[in-house]
């Protein structure tokens, strides 16, 4: 695993961060789905696994934002 980073950010950039990345997961899910019903199996775990990595970063970040 890669080493840990100290960041500080204020809300609004936070807030910015959680944005770009739901539109990017959004973005490999969907092509994931282009994928699939192109019967591109290859594409298809390479979208979906690239969207499963996002979340649990998200998740960590729109916890922060609730808090």
């Amino acid at each position: 695993m890669a080493g840990k980073i100290k960041l500080e950010l204020s809300s609004d950039e936070l807030e910015m961060v959680v944005d770009a990345l739901e539109a990017d997961m959004e973005g490999y899910l969907e092509s994931a789905r282009e994928a699939r019903g192109a019967n591109n199996r290859d594409d298809h775990v390479t979208f979906t696994e690239a969207a499963s990595r996002i979340q649990p970063l998200l998740s960590r970040l729109q916890d922060l934002i609730e808090d």
